[in-house]
């Protein structure tokens, strides 16, 4: 059986080895020069390719049920895969990364077991169009392929440098595929504040809280980056994927979320160090738990120049657990670090990834409407959806 997969990042790469294993003639088309650019960005370059966390509101999909059976049916598979190629894994708090902390390491392991199963790649080939007739007869800038069965694996739009323009998306519409709306996701918040400059170059321990239309949407702990723009960082890359251009959004941070008690309890503390630190200006006194620029910017904010009464208690403790930051959009594809919406789930058999539509045709990895958090669990969309398209190639 002829193979083709259109696409060489990490989902094509490894739909070409399942399939190539169970005896399939597999060729990959890679538009780029090399495979697995993006790859090679993930973990900022140590590339974290799983997480034990495996707990499915981890990822998101308007059809996320259909996802819950990819899950359930390969999650397995994937370590094991890993070891069988010789990557050794290093694991601090349930994140996978090669011990190499290098993601060439994952690279190098996948392009050397894609030469031992001689699974051949056509570099600088981009395709343009795919026409389903007794067999897939695929049409690129330069040349026309023919191949029993085809695999999507073209990406979704996030790092367009690397490749992933929407392309693929384009073509999978065109075979009768309903594209939910795509969105950059994992990206920068743009904010409309007018303090952020204030504040730019910090990096603050903090917990963000997202609203929408005043409702509470979902919360986010860890390092966040504040900058001229707005809000980076894991935590507002996580918040990035829940964003909605339709609503109010509002991001509320805690920047003393190692205080373990009610703000009642927060401000009798700030009272006492007050009292205690009485030879201390109020801005010396924050700078004990907070950076100085986020000093500045509260006092700034508040005008507040002591804690002498209860206003001023309430007034800081407010700004402390509750600073508001308005957020308008996010940044574009070209910083986003996955796609979120794509194929719909429900246009794919979500135990072999073959689609509804036509027949022969599989699709995989960031082309389908399913994103996940920052940790590793993109990575393993790719994983999963390539294991289950190598199996699925071969049946019947």
């Amino acid at each position: 059986m002829k193979v083709l997969v259109i696409g060489g990042g990490a989902s094509g790469l490894v739909t070409a080895i399942a399939a190539a294993q169970k005896n399939c003639e597999v060729t990959i088309l890679e538009k780029n020069s090399k495979c697995g650019k993006k790859l090679l960005l993930t973990g900022n370059g140590r590339c974290n390719y799983w997480n034990d966390n495996q707990k499915l509101d981890c990822y998101h999909s308007q059809n996320l049920g259909e996802f819950a059976k990819i899950w359930e049916s390969k999650k397995e598979e994937v370590l094991p895969f890993f070891e069988e190629i010789g990557i050794v894994p290093k694991v601090i708090n349930g994140y996978y990364y090669p011990w190499s902390n290098q993601a060439n390491s994952i690279l190098n392991a996948l392009m050397t077991k894609i030469k031992t199963l001689k699974i051949n790649i056509i570099y600088d080939e981009e395709v343009k169009e795919i026409e389903k007739k007794q067999k897939f007869v695929i049409k690129t800038l330069k040349n026309s392929y023919v191949a029993d069965k085809v695999v999507l694996a073209t990406g979704g739009c996030s790092f367009s440098k690397t490749g992933s323009d929407g392309k693929g998306l384009k073509i999978a519409q065109k075979l009768g595929h309903e594209i939910k709306d795509v969105s950059p996701s994992l990206v920068q918040l743009i904010g409309q504040d007018p303090f952020y400059k204030d504040w730019n170059g910090v990096r603050a321990y903090a917990k963000l809280s997202l609203f929408q239309d005043d409702c509470f949407i979902k919360e986010e702990a860890g390092e966040v980056q504040l900058t001229d723009y707005g809000l980076s960082g894991i935590c507002a890359f996580n918040l990035s994927i829940y964003f909605d251009k339709t609503k109010n959004n509002e991001i509320k941070i805690n920047f003393v979320p190692w205080f373990t008690g009610n703000k009642n309890e927060f401000k009798k503390w700030l009272k006492t160090q007050s009292q205690k630190l009485k030879m201390f200006s109020l801005g010396e006194m924050l700078e004990g738990f907070l950076n100085y620029k986020i000093v500045n910017l509260i006092l700034k904010l508040t005008k507040l120049k002591d804690l002498n009464d209860e206003k001023s208690l309430d007034i800081l403790t407010n700004y402390l657990f509750e600073f508001s930051v308005k957020i308008k959009d996010t940044k574009s594809f070209d910083y986003a670090q996955v796609t979120k919406g794509g194929v719909s789930l429900l246009d794919i058999n979500p135990l072999t990834m073959e689609s509804k539509k036509v027949k022969g045709l599989f699709l995989v990895g960031e082309i389908l409407d399913v994103c996940g958090d920052c940790g590793g669990y993109n990575l393993a969309i790719a994983w999963m959806s390539g294991l289950l398209a190598g199996d699925g190639l071969t049946n019947d």
